[in-house]
């Protein structure tokens, strides 16, 4: 009996945390409402399942109680419950699933009109590029990185030239714009995650990974790497702002390009920059080595 009370109270208790809990999901600043959605269905499919099964269960310590007399009746099997417990179980789980996997659909299919930024992870700080008038961003390699390029972009490929280097923990977007945000990492496992956004990814050294998203309210969001990425992890943060498209062309018109860091740099950066590239394979287009 006590523990019929104790588990009855635990229902009460969690139903009454969450009302009053202040940890709720930021505002929304981006189109993926779906993803709320898809939350937001899982969270009640649980919550029923975890209220309805806890007081059956109270229910039952309660009704089923030792009493003087009573016998115990024993059924190992009972297929019709099993299958009952097997449906209700599938059409639960089908409905936390599909509306994830709409969603995910959605997630990786890139709008034509999306602009591109490629954001690179090392430990412990992100560093960003655009690409330049040509729409084009230049091929990168590992390889290629030296103290002058730290991005690893191919010198000898003529789309990097024009790619615009932003080497701080800030990054700007133009609002209402679908963008395309391509990742790479440049040591270990890191995750682009901004909580507003509705949007996280992984960044996986040696492949490129990418997601799509359009920003829909102006503002500072901050960018938080949501993978364990060693002992500076929690110091692996950015900021995103999100601001009208003359503010945004004005900001990446102040940033330096590609082809601005060859020429500042010293003519033994430059042989080393270009030593890099001709001693590899030029990398597929998008490709990390």
């Amino acid at each position: 009996m006590p523990i019929a009370i104790a588990i009855a109270l635990l229902v009460l208790g969690s139903i009454i945390f969450h009302l009053v809990s202040p940890w709720w999901k930021t505002p929304i600043a981006s189109n993926w409402g779906s993803i709320d959605t898809a939350l937001d269905v899982t969270l009640w499919i649980c919550a029923v399942a975890f209220i309805v099964l806890n007081l059956f269960m109270a229910y039952a310590l309660w009704k089923y109680r030792h009493k003087p007399g009573n016998r115990a009746h024993y059924e190992p099997e009972n297929a019709s419950l099993e299958k009952r417990l097997t449906f209700w179980t599938a059409i639960g789980i089908a409905g936390m699933l599909a509306p994830g996997l709409i969603a995910w659909s959605q997630y990786v299919n890139v709008p034509k009109d999306a602009a591109v930024v490629e954001a690179t992870g090392q430990q412990w700080q992100w560093s960003f590029r655009f690409p330049g008038p040509d729409g084009v961003l230049g091929t990168a390699s590992v390889k290629h990185i030296t103290p002058d390029n730290s991005l690893g972009i191919n010198p000898r490929d003529p789309f990097g030239r024009d790619d615009v280097v932003v080497e701080t923990n800030e990054l700007h977007l133009p609002v209402g714009k679908p963008v395309k945000v391509v990742l790479r990492s440049k040591d270990v496992l890191h995750d682009f995650y901004v909580p507003q956004f509705r949007a996280k990814m992984d960044l996986v050294p040696g492949i490129v990974t990418y997601f799509w998203m359009t920003p829909t309210k102006a503002g500072t969001y901050e960018i938080l790497c949501a993978e364990l990425c060693g002992v500076g992890h929690h110091e692996m943060r950015g900021t995103v702002v999100v601001e009208p498209q003359q503010a945004f062309d004005q900001w990446l018109g102040e940033q330096v390009t590609f082809g601005e860091i060859m020429a500042s740099a010293s003519p033994s950066s430059i042989s080393a920059i270009l030593a890099s590239a001709d001693s590899c394979t030029t990398p597929t287009r998008g490709r990390l080595d």
